[in-house]
């Protein structure tokens, strides 16, 4: 069979700057509840691969201030759908792509979700409590193409796009209200509430497809939500409150549905529904808190 012959392979590729701790090499993830396949290509660039420094232990030393900065390592993951394709059809899908921003963004948020059930498993087994997930805007350079097997197996393709971030377009005022947060935070004038850093795990759970994390993330959230805005939330925020302690009982279900991991599709709904109240909550104490 001839180059030109050989079957396609769909792929994203994302370069993540820094050494994630994943070992160079293939990995395969399988679906539970179906029998596709995904082979992810994680490839460490511009430095040491992990996993090959010296053991031997040294001891510190005096540092000299640097003349340039150090080079950082790059993390290559070559997300792999095991489906192949004809080299025309691989072409037009591509093709389709390039003309739909929304589509090629879709397959962007495909392949970052199985990457990042990789970096969650590696997590996992290696029982690291501070790796993170991969979010939208880490990547110095996402792609998306078709190639051989043999192709990217070696981090190559046969053509390829290069696939920008999505725009975000914000007034300025708004742009600016995160710093002003972040500015009270350090200076200690506000703290970081406990319903704030367990929505956000939801929310992250909820992305990735962890729907009974998400499901019993969600319950402890809202009740903190409830135990500590009332009295900071901010005006017009009655409609919201009151419609989360309406929903809480139906919560309540859910992470038993979740605990047991039956959830049903109307329950992933409301998951995500309760979600978006609770962020709009959030987001609108923050566009009304005075600074300090």
């Amino acid at each position: 069979m001839t180059a030109t012959d050989a079957a396609r392979f769909r792929f994203v590729q994302m370069d993540v700057p820094g050494r994630i701790g994943i070992d160079d090499g293939r990995y395969l993830l399988r679906a539970t509840d179906e029998r596709a396949e995904t082979v992810i290509v994680v490839q460490t660039l511009g430095a040491q691969a992990a996993g090959r420094s010296r053991r031997r232990r040294r001891r510190p030393r005096p540092a000299d201030p640097p003349e340039l900065p150090a080079e950082v390592p790059v993390t290559r993951f070559t997300v792999i759908p095991a489906e192949e394709r004809a080299a025309n059809d691989a072409a037009r899908e591509l093709d389709a792509l390039a003309g739909d921003p929304e589509a090629a963004e879709e397959a962007v948020l495909t392949g970052l979700r199985s990457a990042n059930r990789l970096v969650r498993a590696h997590r996992i087994a290696t029982q690291d409590p501070y790796g993170h997930e991969i979010g939208r805007s880490a990547p110095l350079a996402v792609r998306v193409g078709f190639g051989t097997g043999g192709e990217l197996a070696d981090g190559q393709w046969t053509r390829a796009l290069d696939i920008p971030p999505p725009e975000r377009r914000r007034r300025r005022a708004d742009a600016l209200r995160p710093q002003e947060r972040l500015a009270e935070l350090l200076a200690g004038r506000e703290e970081i509430e406990a319903c704030e850093t367990l929505l956000l795990r939801a929310r992250a759970d909820l992305d990735q497809g962890r729907l009974r994390e998400a499901g019993l993330q969600l319950l402890p959230g809202v009740d903190a939500l409830l135990a500590e805005l009332p009295e900071r939330g901010g005006p017009g925020q009655e409609e919201d409150l009151g419609d989360l302690r309406e929903r809480r009982e139906h919560l309540v279900r859910v992470a038993a549905a979740a605990l047991r991991g039956d959830l049903t599709a109307e329950q992933t709904e409301q998951i995500a529904d309760a979600v978006g109240v609770c962020e709009r909550i959030l987001r609108r104490r923050q566009a009304l808190r005075e600074p300090g």
